[in-house]
Parts: C-alpha cells; structure tokens; sequence
C-alpha cells in the first residue's frame, strides 16, 4: 500500500513529538471480514502447507530524504510535515520466502495503474519460471497474495491473472497487519532508510540493490512463516487489530 491509514503524533516524555502506528478505525462488517479470511487460511494452512506457493508484493515510496527516526525501534520514526511524493520514488517488489523475485522503481514519469501492474507481473511470471523458484513443487500453482489496492484488482490485472492461473490469496481490506510486505520487508527496510538521503535517482537504485543483497535468507523465511501465527492472533482478537 503506498498511503497507510495508521499514522498518529504523540509526545515521549521530553515533549518531543514522534510517530506512532494506530489502527485504522475498523467497521464491525471489516472485523468479521479479517475473522472469517484469517480462521479460514489457517485451517488450510493446518491441513495442508501452502506457504512455499506463496509471492506477495507491493509498492513504496522511497524518499530522497529520510529523517532519523527516534522512539521505539518498532516505530516508524518522529513526526514531520506531510512529505512531498515529487521527492521520492515508487519501488514495486515480489518476493517469496526464498527471497527478492522482482522489483522495480519507477521513472519520474510513471505512475501505477492497471496496465503498468499487469506489466510488471509479466516481468515477474517470466523471471519466476526463469528462475524455477519452485521446481520441488512444480505440479502446483503459485499464490498472489497482495492487497485491494486499486491498481491490483484493476480489469486488465485480473484478467492476466486468470490467464496464468495464479491463485489469488484472500486478504481483507485495511490489513496491513497481515501482509508481509507491511508487517516484515518494509518496516525492516524504512528502518535501513533512517537518515540516509539521496540526491539522484540512481543513488536510490544502488541502495536498494545493496539493502537487498545485505539480507540473509532466514529473514524472508521468517517474513513468510510469519503469517500462521498473525493469522491466529486476528481469530483470537475476534477480527480486531492485534498490535
């Protein structure tokens, strides 16, 4: 997701303002929704695993200049005025818990629609069977697991789709506490960002080839097998946020 819907200021006790992540304000029909996904893919995943199917992916924007975040290490970081998007880039990424399959950032002229995500899932299909990511388990299909964001359910996106005949993993709205490129790889990367400051778009690219290169394979590993465990947490919350 590009804009999350959980940012709020507090003060620590010197007075100094930081930002903290609250949940956006779920409806009763939202928490039934989690409920139901969350109860009914932790079933499947307890009969059988489907985890090593799994490629999630999103999009973040990346900014030329990233303040040093202060406060808990979970945190984002201290509040600053609304951040100008003309000063950063959009990277759109894949990966599975093998690692990084596919990512991207986007030229000063392009946006996300429909037809530029189809794009990019060509790129990724063609890299994956390249690759044979999944050559122990070739008699199964792979599973998409990302958001409702516009772009990703856009008609030409979900027609490629059912082409290709991915499986498209359930996920409910405002759920970024189950999605692995939320919850994992970006928190870890705007950690990575934290007063880092950039004054091309080339030296964006190098840091992300490197950032990439820097991680071990345990941690996408971790990011993937992650999700039984948040799964079970919403169940227990009764489709309530459980952090």
């Amino acid at each position: 997701m590009l804009i999350h819907c959980w940012k709020t200021s507090t003060r620590n006790g010197n007075g100094a303002k930081r930002r903290k992540w609250v949940p956006h304000k779920l409806k009763e029909s939202d928490m039934e929704r989690r409920l139901v996904i969350c109860e009914t893919l932790r079933q499947r995943q307890q009969r059988k695993g489907f985890l090593h199917r799994i490629v999630t992916g999103d999009e973040k924007w990346i900014y030329y200049d990233n303040p040093k975040l202060e406060g808990m290490p979970d945190e984002p970081g201290p509040s600053t005025p609304k951040r100008n998007i003309h000063a950063s880039k959009i990277m759109c990424i894949w990966w599975d818990q093998r690692g990084i399959i596919y990512y991207e950032l986007l030229k000063p002229s392009e946006t996300i629609t429909g037809d530029c995500y189809r794009l990019q899932l060509i790129r990724l299909t063609k890299l994956w069977k390249k690759n044979d990511r999944n050559n122990r388990h070739n008699r199964h299909k792979l599973i998409m697991l990302h958001d409702n964001a516009r772009p990703h359910v856009a008609k030409p996106v979900k027609k490629y789709l059912e082409g290709v005949k991915w499986e498209i993993l359930p996920h409910p709205p405002y759920s970024p506490d189950i999605a692995p490129s939320d919850f994992h790889l970006f928190r870890s990367m705007q950690l990575a960002l934290s007063g880092e400051r950039f004054n091309s778009y080339e030296g964006i690219k190098k840091w992300l080839a490197e950032w990439i290169v820097s991680k071990e394979p345990v941690f996408f590993i971790r990011g993937i097998r992650l999700l039984p465990e948040r799964w079970k947490k919403v169940v227990a919350s009764q489709g309530a946020y459980f952090e």
